[in-house]
C-alpha cells in the first residue's frame, strides 16, 4: 500500500483505511491509487470475500478532493496526454471489482467522499456523519463524482444538493437510501461486522458473477438485461459453488463453498 492508504483483514474482509486523519481523510491521486491497489490485493487473494473502505479516526470518513491553497494542481489539473482523472480511474476500478464493497462511514463524507460512498456497494454510517456536496460554495460544481451520485440519489434531491450545497444529517441519507444502516458510533464495527457476516458465508461465485452482471444491466434496455440474464442462470448453474448449494440445501447442512 502506500503511506497515506493502510489495508488489514478483518475476518473475511479486506478493511482499506485512508489514513490522513490530520487532512480529514481528503482523497488525492495517492490516495485514489493506494485504494485501487488494496483492491487488487483483495480480489488476488482467494480468502478473502468482501472489502471494506473507512477512514482513519472519528471524525470524517472522506471530506472530498485534497484542497490546495488555491485550485492549481490536485484534485483539478488534468495531465493533457492522459486525461483521465485519478478517481475516474478508481471509479472505473470499483465498478470492476467482483467482490462486495462496504463503506464504514466513521464520520462525514462530502464532496469526492459522497462519491466514494455512492460508488461502494453498501454503507453504513454513524448517526453524526453528514453527507453532501459543497462546491458551489467554492465556485465549482460535483463533476467527477455525478454520475455516481444520479445512480444512488434521487435527481430532484441530488440537484438540489448540488446547487445549495446544504448537508444532509445521515437519518436523511437513510431515508434516500443512500445508507443501508445508521447506527450510533459505539455501535459501527459490530453493525459492519453483523452486514460482512450475511456476506461472507455466501457463495463467493453467486456474489463475483451476480455483481458483474447486476452493474452490466443497469446501463441496458429491459430486452437486453432479459437476454443477458435468462443466460447467465443456466450458466451459473453449472459452477461447482451452485452444485455444492443444492447438495446442501437437500442435505439439511450447511454448504462449504470453494468459490468456483
Amino acid at each position: 500500500m502506500t503511506e497515506v492508504v493502510r489495508s488489514a483483514r478483518r475476518g473475511l474482509a479486506l478493511e482499506i483505511t485512508i489514513d490522513r486523519p490530520t487532512r480529514r481523510n481528503a482523497i488525492n491521486e495517492e490516495v485514489c491509487a493506494g485504494i485501487a491497489l488494496a483492491i487488487d490485493a483483495a480480489e488476488a487473494d482467494l480468502e478473502v470475500r468482501a472489502i471494506v473502505i473507512t477512514g482513519a479516526g472519528d471524525q470524517a470518513f472522506c471530506a472530498g478532493g485534497d484542497l490546495k491553497p488555491n485550485a492549481e494542481g490536485a484534485p483539478f489539473s488534468v495531465n493533457p496526454a492522459q486525461p483521465t482523472h485519478f478517481v475516474v480511474t478508481l471509479f472505473r476500478r470499483m465498478q470492476q471489482c467482483r467482490l462486495p464493497i462496504l463503506a464504514r462511514v466513521n464520520g462525514h463524507a462530502l464532496a469526492g467522499g459522497l462519491g466514494l460512498v455512492c460508488a461502494c456497494d453498501f454503507a453504513i454510517a454513524t448517526s453524526n456523519a453528514r453527507f453532501g456536496v459543497p462546491e458551489t460554495r467554492i465556485g465549482l460544481f460535483p463533476m467527477t463524482i455525478l454520475p455516481y451520485m444520479l445512480r444512488i440519489i434521487p435527481r430532484r434531491k441530488l440537484l438540489e444538493m448540488c446547487i445549495t450545497g446544504e448537508l444532509l444529517s445521515a437519518s436523511e441519507a437513510l431515508a434516500l437510501d443512500l445508507v443501508n444502516y445508521v447506527v450510533e458510533p459505539a455501535e459501527l464495527d459490530a453493525k459492519t461486522d453483523w452486514l460482512l457476516a450475511r456476506i461472507v458465508d455466501k457463495s463467493p461465485t453467486a456474489i463475483r458473477i451476480g455483481k458483474q452482471v447486476f452493474h452490466a444491466i443497469e446501463d441496458m434496455t429491459l430486452d437486453q438485461s432479459f437476454e443477458l440474464t435468462q443466460i447467465m442462470l443456466p450458466v451459473m448453474a453449472m459452477s461447482e459453488d451452485a452444485k455444492e448449494g443444492f447438495a446442501a440445501f437437500n442435505e439439511k447442512r450447511a454448504p462449504q463453498w470453494t468459490g468456483k
